[in-house]
């Protein structure tokens, strides 16, 4: 190790001159030990590593998560997969130790925005992780460490050019963090809170029933919104984040935008787009791509422009707004965190369509009544933690 990594340019090639390092001298708690992670590389490293070691300390299973742009696409524990699951994941011809299937679950729930991802593994990186990365258009991986196996088969990834980082596990920033902008520096003390059950027993609502999943995947989403920009709310199902709304100005649109990626993540399960007739050879990311259309309503724009020739042996059937909405309320158990307050029962509304039954959020908001009356509409069991968690 080291106590400086230079890079090449900052976010963007102007910015130059670029590098991490200790301001204290100690050494960097990172060794790189296959290519040249650049800077958003590292934010995406270090955000992400700090996700899937407090969903690991939290839940005490294996976790891993898919980073873009310091935001997770994606963050999952492990929960074994269903067989429809590992299809729409494209991991069914694959065998799966714990640590790979948290990590298809991370990527599988959003593929379209973990294409090209930073993946971190809570956990040493074993031959299967190792196998599932190397197929996936991927950036890097940060993880505590790498079996000897693992390592020569991701160093052989984008022609041996692959990011491959280890960090210390025992690794402890100082208490207080700096950051300059414009010239400027701020200082305060990191977010060091500690998320558990013990957050989730305040219920203001008339259904006061949290299973012992649904306190799970409440955690899971409330870890995941600690290291998403804000604003953001994320949709949890089975351990897995399956909708992550990030850095928007209005929470409703998180509540939307992130119920949406929910709606769709489903949506691939149904039997009608499982048995699209794709064409031989089709790569994934043309498959997600096309998926993506077909489940939405630009594919009768599609099929006006006669476009499905490029994808499909035969022209599948119009997959209609009521066929989707009558998939769609088959969708239950679903945990939602949000990193402040809602403001009103519209997102509550929103977060019901896509299958929500359970809620956390911090309170405080001078409608409150107002949220919860729009919980006890539809039997959601909500918890008020007390606690925000932007993250900027």
């Amino acid at each position: 190790m080291a106590n400086e990594l230079a890079l090449k340019y900052g976010c963007n090639p102007n910015q130059k001159p670029s590098r991490i390092f200790m301001q204290d001298g100690s050494e960097l708690p990172v060794t790189v030990l296959n290519g040249k992670p650049g800077y958003i590389n590292f934010l995406d490293a270090l955000n992400s590593w700090q996700l899937v070691k407090e969903l690991k300390d939290a839940t005490g299973l294996p976790a891993a998560a898919s980073f873009k742009h310091v935001s997770p696409a994606g963050a999952a524990v492990y929960v074994p997969l269903s067989d429809t699951l590992k299809k729409i994941y494209f991991v069914d011809d694959l065998e799966l130790s714990p640590l790979a299937s948290a990590y298809a679950a991370a990527r599988g729930a959003d593929r379209m925005s973990s294409y090209g991802d930073w993946a971190a593994l809570s956990d040493v990186c074993d031959k299967e992780t190792a196998l599932l990365l190397k197929r996936e258009v991927s950036d890097g991986v940060i993880a505590p460490g790498y079996t000897d196996e693992a390592l020569e088969i991701l160093k052989q990834k984008r022609k041996g050019s692959y990011n491959v980082v280890q960090i210390d596990p025992n690794y402890v920033p100082a208490p207080v963090e700096h950051k300059d902008v414009f010239g400027v520096t701020f200082e305060q003390g990191r977010n060091e809170l500690k998320i558990d059950e013990s957050l989730l027993e305040n219920l203001p609502t008339q259904n006061k029933t949290l299973t012992s999943e649904a306190k799970r995947d409440l955690i899971v989403s409330l870890i995941t919104l600690k290291y998403t920009q804000s604003n953001s709310v994320c949709y949890v199902k089975n351990g897995q984040a399956i909708g992550v709304g990030a850095g928007q100005q209005s929470r409703v649109h998180c509540t939307r935008l992130a119920g949406n990626k929910a709606d769709n993540w489903y949506l691939r399960q149904c039997p009608k787009v499982l048995n699209l007739p794709f064409k031989p050879g089709i790569r994934r990311a043309d498959r997600d791509n096309t998926i993506d259309v077909y489940i939405g309503d630009e594919y009768m724009d599609v099929l006006a422009d006669g476009q499905w020739e490029q994808f499909f042996t035969e022209k599948p059937e119009v997959f209609t707004r009521e066929e989707r909405r009558a998939w769609l309320d088959g969708l239950t158990g679903v945990a939602l965190g949000s990193d402040a307050f809602f403001p009103f029962g519209d997102n509550i509304e929103r977060a019901h369509k896509s299958g929500v039954e359970f809620i956390a959020q911090p309170g405080g908001s001078i409608r409150d009544d107002h949220v919860i009356e729009t919980c006890d509409k539809y039997n959601i069991a909500m918890a008020f933690t007390g606690i925000r968690l932007f993250h900027h």
